[in-house]
């Protein structure tokens, strides 16, 4: 029989709370915030409540994104495929029955636990890994070089093999961005007068309107992957984007979404407003500064897909820290935080200090 499991997240950071018997609350690993049971089931419930109400409002008003068009079905290949369970970060995972899914590619726990494929989404698109393990290892080692302060655990070989290959899930929404924007600018000129240089400041008032169409903006659905590696590896090839099949998952991974596409909707807003805006800005020049004085931006929403795009992943601790290294599996763009040892740091700055002195007391033999 399948195993379940329930998950609360830190409403703090999103990471997983455990219950602490000596505490009689519930603790974050991550970020050190503590609940008790009561706080974090009336979070959630609010969070429930606000997340539906704001659907509600958008559905009621007629300009809610569509997602009626999302399959809900898997059919006959659903008896191809696992589902897998992480018991620490509550990832739930997806992969073909000849995948042998040991580890969880966001805590690195080593075990996962059978689960049910039931209640999953079909996607929609896919984006095929281009970038084979190979080649995103020997990514990995050239992103390292030049880097003499990184731990032991980072740079050692056997450790850099952990890396997993992810589909990651994605909201695409389609939509259209009307815009009024009106922009302070401001154009100087400078002129000598005698002893005397004189700087003269015109001041402008610009209005400009426009309109753009958006055709699948990128929204990441995971919690457990950070929204800024997301952004920050893109962007993604559309021209190789293909209808979704179960054979491209075959020794990948495919993490379940568990931000809803409501609840994605309005990051991708800002995603379309900022982008109209700034479009917009693209057509100001020939001024000395430029500013924004007052916005008004409709957003026309269109249709959303669900779609899984590639991303090969290395998680490790360090001194109890988490770090997360994500690789574009179709373009290479790598992203993550690096950790300092201390050591390696110290033991530097040590040998600089010490041939500084070295230096410093030869300066003064030899002035002496």
């Amino acid at each position: 029989m399948p195993s379940q499991v329930t998950n609360y997240k830190c409403p703090a950071c999103t990471g997983p709370l455990h219950f602490t018997s000596a505490s009689g609350m519930l603790e974050c690993d991550y970020c050190g915030a503590h609940y008790t049971v009561e706080e974090v089931e009336r979070l959630m419930r609010e969070e429930e409540a606000k997340a539906a109400e704001a659907y509600a409002n958008a559905q009621a008003n007629g300009n809610g994104w569509d997602t009626s068009q999302l399959e809900n079905e898997w059919g006959e290949d659903a008896e191809n495929l696992r589902a897998y369970n992480c018991p620490s970060c509550g990832a739930e995972l997806i992969c073909d029955a000849t995948t042998a899914a040991t580890s969880c590619p966001y805590c690195n726990n080593p075990t996962v636990v059978p689960g049910q494929l039931s209640g999953i989404l079909k996607p929609d698109y896919v984006i095929p890994f281009r970038f084979s393990k190979e080649q995103a290892l020997s990514a990995l080692k050239t992103h390292y070089k030049g880097k003499p302060f990184l731990p032991k655990a980072f740079t050692d070989a056997n450790h850099i093999e952990e890396i997993q290959g992810v589909y990651v899930p994605f909201w695409l929404f389609d939509g259209v961005a009307d815009a009024d924007v009106e922009f302070a600018a401001t154009r100087s000129h400078t002129r000598r007068s005698g002893n005397y240089e004189i700087t003269t400041t015109e001041h402008y008032r610009i209005l400009r309107s426009g309109s753009v169409g958006f055709d699948r903006v990128p929204v990441d659905a995971s919690t457990k992957m950070p929204d800024n590696h997301m952004d920050s590896i893109e962007p993604y090839d559309y021209s190789d984007i293909r209808d979704f099949s179960i054979a491209y998952l075959p020794g990948f991974l495919a993490d379940k979404f568990d931000v809803s596409a409501e609840e994605s909707a309005p990051r991708a807003d800002i995603r379309c407003k900022n982008t109209v805006i700034d479009k917009l800005r693209g057509t100001v020049s020939g001024y000395s500064t430029v500013s924004t004085r007052s916005e008004n931006v409709e957003l026309r929403r269109g249709s959303v897909k669900y779609a899984l795009f590639p991303v090969w992943m290395l998680n490790t601790k360090w001194k109890d820290k988490t770090f997360l290294f994500a690789m574009n599996g179709q373009t290479g763009k790598i992203v993550g935080d690096l950790p300092i040892s201390k050591g390696k740091l110290w033991g530097t700055f040590a040998a600089i200090a010490g041939s500084a002195a070295a230096v410093l007391t030869a300066l003064m033999l030899i002035a002496h």
